[in-house]
């Protein structure tokens, strides 16, 4: 099957808005590059279905209310074909905290590295406004009990440094190993976004590893991520020279390979199955089926997903991947987070399933798990589902920097969408209604 990618590459900036601090609200722009093989592809015909009825998957980020958490019904149920597709974030979030005080209680001999009695751990927030990232922030304090209520759930708001166990977001736990007490502070946290606002940013993390080693030193015992972009970047700025178990997210495959080097482990979040529903759900609604085909129902081709990888939520009309802890254990099993999962991965027969077109957004095409893991995922199942997908790459700061590729929606047969900010739905589904 032919297919387009489209690589995208931020380089224009707009002039500064006439209400802005003193700071720069420019957003960038990007150019399109587009590969295509063999011979130009012919002009897209327009489609005779609406553009507000068309199949839609919002994926990674749930359209929600960046406050509160609480989800955006009116986009998850714009059109009889709407869907979310991501993954079970506190399924995850507890499995990730569990990790860590595993690896505390296993390792109490060798952690305490200037033997004070107190584990203390340094945290990088990916996104204070990100369900997923206040999810994981939440699992870790549970697990090591340092987290404290707040309107009724545990505050995920980063503490800023707390060397002395005093910070109101977050208290001392403890921990019994070894036949002794010891305490759990947070030493450290803060959200990782760097001057230009993108959130999640691997840089940040790797320079605040620096500032928060030079001011604390032996005190940082363990070092945790949101995610594997700024644990991996935290990792080979400091932790790894320093032997300092450092736990991330994604299970990529730079993080993967780490924990033979002494990273201490990793959350997969099952990619795979992930990138699957995001075009099997689209490729469901496109053919007329059942969703459930090739889900929790084998299709024709005998693809189908079992009950320990994911889950379907109707009320929230959202399936979520189940996740699974990556550790010292069993990291080699996980060590392509490219490769298609087996029970789905038989091609569809193109005359039963014609082709359709598919416009597909990336909120960051820099972001460490959606470019080198989700993309080239989605890429091998466009394949085998049948589905030519252009991929837009944003610049991971401004909606209207994705939002302003999207000027035919009508030569689409359908849209997979990932958003900078949860709370953008609008921005997306305004375009549809025109």
């Amino acid at each position: 099957m032919k297919k387009k990618i489209v690589l995208l590459t931020m380089a224009v900036l707009f002039g500064l808005s006439a209400t802005a601090c003193g700071s720069d609200n420019a957003e960038p722009s990007s150019t399109d590059t587009t590969k295509q093989e063999d011979k130009k592809e012919p002009a897209a015909e327009a489609s005779d279905v609406a553009n507000k009825d068309k199949p839609l998957v919002w994926f990674n980020r749930q359209p929600s209310n960046s406050s509160t958490g609480a989800l955006d019904m009116a986009a998850l149920t714009y059109n009889d074909d709407t869907y979310y597709v991501g993954f079970d974030a506190n399924q995850g979030a507890e499995l990730q905290g569990q990790m860590v005080k595993e690896y505390i209680e296993n390792n109490i001999d060798k952690i305490d590295r200037n033997g004070d009695g107190v584990i203390g751990y340094v945290l990088a927030i990916g996104d204070i406004g990100h369900n997923d990232s206040i999810a994981r922030t939440r699992g870790v304090r549970k697990a090591l009990g340092t987290g404290v209520e707040k309107d009724g759930d545990i505050n995920s708001e980063p503490v800023g440094t707390n060397s002395d166990g005093s910070a109101s977001a977050v208290q001392d736990g403890s921990i019994e190993a070894g036949g002794k007490t010891y305490t759990i502070r947070e030493l450290a946290s803060q959200e990782m976004k760097n001057s230009a606002g993108a959130t999640w940013d691997a840089a940040t993390a790797g320079n605040a590893i620096g500032t928060w080693a030079s001011s604390f030193g032996e005190e940082i015992d363990v070092v945790v991520s949101n995610n594997d972009g700024m644990g991996m970047s935290m990792f080979n700025a400091w932790s790894k020279d320093n032997t300092v178990p450092t736990f991330g997210y994604d299970a990529n495959n730079d993080a993967v390979a780490a924990i033979a080097e002494g990273y201490g482990g990793t959350i997969s979040q099952h990619a795979d199955v992930q990138a699957y529903l995001t075009l099997r759900v689209l490729r469901n609604a496109l053919d007329g089926v059942d969703i459930d085909t090739g889900i929790g129902t084998a299709d024709e081709a005998g693809n189908v997903l079992g009950e320990d990888v994911y889950v379907y939520k109707e009320d929230e009309r959202s399936y979520y991947a189940l996740n699974v802890a990556v550790t010292a254990d069993n990291y080699k099993d996980f060590t392509d987070s490219t490769k298609v999962y087996e029970p789905v991965s038989t091609q569809l027969d193109e005359s039963a399933h014609a082709t359709k077109k598919v416009w597909l957004d990336i909120y960051n095409a820099s972001d460490n798990f959606l470019s080198s893991t989700y993309q080239p995922l989605l890429q091998n199942y466009d394949d085998l589902l049948n589905l030519d997908v252009d991929y837009i790459g944003g610049d991971g700061q401004t909606e209207s920097n994705i939002t302003n590729r999207l000027g035919n929606p009508s030569q689409y047969d359908a849209f997979a969408i990932n958003m900078v900010k949860t709370d953008n739905a609008a921005s997306y589904t305004s375009l549809l209604n025109q």
